[in-house]
C-alpha cells in the first residue's frame, strides 16, 4: 500500500481569534489524578495483579496524590477485588479520595457502587462516546441519542449516590473523544448532564475533557479548552479536567497549553504509560513546573525509587532519554558540554537560584548525584575528563594535564568503540603519569642555607644512588642533582599540588610537567609527604620521557655531589 498523505484530512480548528490563553502563564500546579491503575493498568499486556496494585498504589500515596483513579471495577474482576481490598483493609489514606470509572450503563454504573460500598470518600467517573464517527458508525444514534445515555447514567449515578449517604461522593463525567468532538456538542452534552447533578461551588462537578486520541496541535487544543470554558453551564462550580493521549507525541505541551486556556485538573499517568503511545507523563509535567520555580504538589525525589515500581509493575522498561526521569538525561558525552557543566558547577553558590549549563534542574533533587552527569566516550573533552577525575577520585586536574589524560581517553575509547569507564580513565592516568619505574626516590633530607641544599636517595633499576644537590629551592636543587648525576637537561614547566579528598590519610597529590628537548612530560606522585610526593612526580615525567625513547640517561662511575 501506498505511503499516501491524501488519505487523510485536515483537522479544521474552531474559530476563536479573541482566544486568551496565549497571554497566560502557569503560576502554580493543578489537581493531579493518577490514572496509572486505570488507563495505565488496560493498557498492559499483562495487566497488574491485586498485589502489583497494591504496591502501586501504596508508591502514588507517597508521591502525594490526593486524587487516584482506581480502576474500572464493573468491567472486570480483578478490578473489582483490588477496590474492595483497598476499602476492607482501609488501605486508602484520610486525605486521599479514589476515583472509580464506569460507562453510561445502569447495570454498571450499579456494580461500580456496589464497589465503592464503605469508602469514606469516592470520584464516580461516568463516560461516553461524543464523537460524529463514534455517533454514527458505533452506537447509530443521532445527537439526542448521545445525549439520552449520558442523561440517563447521570440520573443513575445521582440515584445509587443518594442511597449512600455515608460516602462523600463526587461525580465526574467525561465526553470520550472530545478533540474529536463538535465544539458546540461537547457543551450541549456536558451541559445535559450539569443539569442533571446540578453541581454548587460547596460541591463542584468535574467534567474531564479528554484527547482520547491526540488529533490536533496543543494550540488547537488549548482552543477547545477555552471554547469550552466559556460556555459550559455553572462555571463556577465545575472543575475543568484534562486527559490528554500521546498519538502526536503532544501529550504534556496540550496539558500546559490546556491549563493556561482555564483546566484546573490534569489526569495522567507516571512516565506515561498508557494506550498506543501513551497518557500525559505526570512526572514530565510536574517536573517541567518544579523547573520553573513552581510547587508541583508531589514529591518526586525518590526518582530512582518511583522507576523501579513502575517498571516492576508494568513489565515496560524506562527508555533512557526519558524527561528527567531517564539514566542518561543529566549525562553529557560531548567535550563542550562537558566543559561548560564542569565550569558551571564549580561556580555555583547553593544560596542563589541554580544555573548550570546543560542542566535544566540540578539531578541531585531527583536523588541523583553528580557521578553520572559526565560520562566519556569518544566524544569527550578534556573537561569530561577532568570532572570524572575529580568527582569520582579526588584529583583536580590542571589544564595541562587535563589536555594529556583527555588524548589518551580518547584514544583508547576509539580503539575500543566504547565507552570509558571511570576506572578505566583511572586506570590510564596511574599507567601513563605514575611512573615508579626505573627512577623513584626512596628518601630525602634537607638543608636550609643560602640556598636549599637536598640529599636524597634515587633508586634506579636495582641500584641506589646517593645524590647531595643544593639549589634555588628544593625542586630546583632535585632537578639540577638528577640532570647533572644522569647528564639530562630538562625543565619544570609547571608544578600542582593539593591534598585529595577522598582520601582519609590526607595524602598529597603532586603533578609536574617538564620540558625536555622540545617535549613536554608529564608526571604525578601520591603520598602523605608532599615534598616526597612532588620529588616522585619529577620523576615520574621522567620515566614518561625515558618510556618515550626520545631521551636515555647515562650512568656515572661516581657521583656524590653537585653543586
Amino acid at each position: 500500500m501506498p505511503f499516501d498523505y491524501r488519505k487523510y484530512a485536515t483537522y479544521r480548528p474552531l474559530k476563536l481569534p479573541d482566544r486568551t490563553w496565549p497571554d497566560q502563564q502557569i503560576t502554580e500546579a493543578p489537581t493531579w489524578c493518577s490514572v496509572d491503575l486505570r488507563d495505565g493498568n488496560q493498557a498492559l499486556i499483562d495487566p497488574m495483579t491485586v498485589t502489583e496494585k497494591l504496591r502501586l498504589f501504596e508508591l502514588l500515596v507517597k508521591v502525594g496524590f490526593t486524587e487516584i483513579e482506581v480502576g474500572f471495577p464493573a468491567a472486570s474482576q480483578p478490578d473489582f477485588d483490588f477496590v474492595r481490598a483497598l476499602i476492607e483493609k482501609n488501605l486508602i489514606p484520610d486525605n486521599v479520595t479514589i476515583q472509580v470509572l464506569t460507562q453510561a450503563r445502569a447495570e454498571l454504573i450499579q456494580r461500580t457502587f456496589t464497589a465503592v460500598r464503605g469508602a469514606k470518600r469516592a470520584i464516580v467517573h461516568l463516560y461516553n462516546s461524543t464523537s460524529p464517527i463514534q455517533r454514527r458508525q458505533v452506537f447509530g444514534l443521532d445527537e439526542a441519542g448521545i445525549i439520552a445515555i449520558a442523561q440517563t447514567g447521570a440520573e443513575e449515578v445521582l440515584r445509587q449516590a443518594r442511597q449512600r449517604p455515608d460516602t462523600q461522593w463526587g461525580f465526574q463525567y467525561s465526553p470520550e473523544s472530545f478533540t474529536a468532538t463538535e465544539p458546540e456538542f461537547a457543551v450541549a452534552i456536558c451541559n445535559a448532564v450539569l443539569d442533571v447533578w446540578q453541581p454548587t461551588p460547596a460541591q463542584p462537578a468535574i467534567i474531564n475533557l479528554p484527547a482520547t486520541v491526540e488529533v490536533t496541535s496543543p494550540n488547537l487544543f488549548a482552543d477547545q479548552v477555552e471554547y469550552f470554558g466559556r460556555h459550559v453551564a455553572h462555571r463556577d462550580s465545575v472543575i475543568i479536567s484534562l486527559h490528554t493521549h500521546n498519538d502526536r507525541g503532544c501529550a504534556v505541551a496540550a496539558a500546559e497549553l490546556g491549563v493556561m486556556a482555564g483546566a484546573q485538573r490534569i489526569e495522567g499517568t507516571l512516565l506515561g504509560n498508557g494506550e498506543r503511545t501513551g497518557n500525559m507523563d505526570i512526572i514530565t509535567m510536574a517536573m517541567n513546573l518544579y523547573s520553573q520555580g513552581i510547587d508541583p504538589k508531589l514529591n518526586l525525589s525518590a526518582m530512582d525509587e518511583i522507576i523501579s515500581v513502575v517498571q516492576a509493575v508494568t513489565k515496560l522498561p524506562i527508555h533512557p532519554r526519558h524527561p528527567y526521569a531517564g539514566e542518561l538525561v543529566y549525562t553529557a558525552f560531548s567535550g563542550s558540554h562537558q566543559d561548560a557543566i564542569r565550569k558551571c558547577l564549580t561556580q555555583y553558590n547553593e544560596k542563589k537560584p541554580w544555573q548550570v549549563a546543560y542542566l535544566p534542574i540540578d539531578p541531585r533533587d531527583l536523588g541523583r548525584d553528580y557521578e553520572a552527569v559526565v560520562r566519556i566516550n569518544s566524544q569527550s573533552g578534556k573537561g569530561g575528563v577532568a570532572f570524572v577525575m575529580e568527582q569520582e577520585f579526588g584529583i583536580k586536574l590542571p589544564r595541562w594535564l587535563q589536555i594529556a589524560l583527555s588524548q589518551l581517553v580518547q584514544g583508547d575509547a576509539e580503539t575500543s568503540a566504547r565507552e570509558v569507564s571511570p576506572e578505566r580513565i583511572k586506570t590510564l592516568f596511574d599507567q601513563h603519569f605514575l611512573r615508579q619505574a626505573p627512577l623513584r626516590v626512596s628518601s630525602y633530607r634537607m638543608e636550609h642555607q643560602s640556598n636549599q641544599h637536598i640529599q636524597f636517595t634515587l633508586q634506579y633499576a636495582e641500584q641506589l644512588i646517593a645524590i647531595d644537590a643544593i639549589g634555588q629551592g628544593a625542586l630546583a636543587a632535585f632537578c639540577h642533582g638528577i640532570g647533572q648525576h644522569f647528564n639530562i637537561e630538562f625543565d619544570i614547566l609547571d608544578y600542582e599540588e593539593h591534598s585529595l579528598e577522598h582520601n582519609r590519610d590526607s595524602a598529597a597529590i603532586a603533578m609536574v610537567q617538564i620540558g625536555c628537548l622540545g617535549h613536554r612530560y608529564q608526571g604525578v606522585a601520591i603520598h602523605q609527604d608532599s615534598m616526597l610526593a612532588s620529588l616522585n612526580a619529577t620523576t615520574a615525567a621522567i620515566n614518561q620521557a625515558l618510556a618515550s625513547g626520545k631521551i636515555a640517561l647515562e650512568m656515572p662511575l661516581k657521583r656524590s655531589k653537585t653543586g
